[in-house]
């Protein structure tokens, strides 16, 4: 692996607001412990974002159609922790799949689970991938991926969860498990665009059997498919259409302040990121990894 060039930042933000009414005492008083609590809802924590090792994608194998596979069948070459330089435990590479072992104890709740990244930053792309899903599961793949620490109320850095900086095209049994009812209008069920878009047709496969997925991101326009070369979402990141669907959002800026600037801009000055496979503690696998570059 090699280093890769730091793209740090660190943003605060804060938000006070005053006003005068007709110079009463109580009235101030009573806007600047509005003021006060508003900033506290909407101010974002301070962030960096890490420089952790990428890989040299002329390493790894590309057919005459410019597919190039990122996952052998066979090792871990090239993936490794999310905000680590190594591949967690709870991954491994189970008859030709990458295969998450669920632990039962929710989102990166294992003591050496964690969200897994190929290690190289992605902008415009076509990824393929097969996935499958044991009985009431639930994962992701996610794309545009920033690695983030923020700091905390005592002032440690901390690292934040992937998905606060990355769509997530939703991976879920969508009969067992109880996600798939939540959220508006399917937004949480397989190849949505979570708690955004939801995925239409949804032709999940059942659990135990392998479905076909794909993500497509051009220019900011991002398609997801599901079993089927026909689109079932699509959307288009940076524009104020995004901005509406955050704000409509778990991610939304009263909601998640850090998760919401990190949406917005998703991909950072570069509009690029890792793509990365979830861990929410129960048993996915996937195979047939394989992207296109479409610079």
């Amino acid at each position: 692996m090699k280093k890769s060039v730091l793209i740090a930042g660190v943003a605060t933000l804060a938000l006070c607001l005053a006003s005068c009414n007709g110079g009463k005492k109580a009235d101030t008083a009573t806007t600047e412990e509005s003021a006060t609590e508003t900033t506290a809802e909407t101010a974002t924590p301070e962030y960096k974002l890490l420089d952790l090792p990428t890989v040299d994608l002329a390493d790894f194998p590309k057919d005459n159609d410019g597919w190039i596979t990122l996952f052998d069948g066979k090792t871990l070459n090239g993936w490794r922790g999310y905000g680590r330089e190594d591949v967690p435990a709870a991954w491994v590479v189970d008859e030709g799949a990458i295969h998450i072992k669920g632990s039962g104890m929710g989102e990166a709740g294992a003591k050496d689970g964690g969200d897994l990244v190929f290690a190289h930053r992605f902008s415009n792309f076509e990824l393929e991938f097969e996935w499958k899903v044991d009985k009431g599961a639930n994962s992701g793949v996610m794309y545009m991926i920033q690695e983030v620490e923020e700091k905390n109320d005592k002032g440690e850095w901390v690292l934040s969860p992937s998905y606060i900086s990355a769509p997530e095209y939703q991976v879920l049994d969508n009969e067992n498990h109880p996600d798939a009812k939540l959220g508006v209008d399917g937004n949480r069920q397989s190849a949505s665009l979570y708690d955004m878009i939801p995925a239409k047709p949804q032709n999940a496969k059942p659990y135990g059997e392998w479905n076909k997925g794909k993500i497509m991101v051009y220019k900011g326009t991002v398609v997801h498919y599901l079993n089927s070369d026909s689109p079932c979402v699509e959307y288009h990141l940076w524009t104020p259409a995004w901005k509406e669907m955050l704000d409509k959002s778990k991610f939304s800026k009263d909601k998640w302040p850090l998760a919401y600037e990190l949406l917005l801009n998703c991909g950072g000055e570069n509009k690029e990121g890792f793509i990365g496979l979830q861990d929410h503690g129960d048993n996915v696998w996937y195979r047939n990894i394989r992207i296109k570059i479409m610079d």
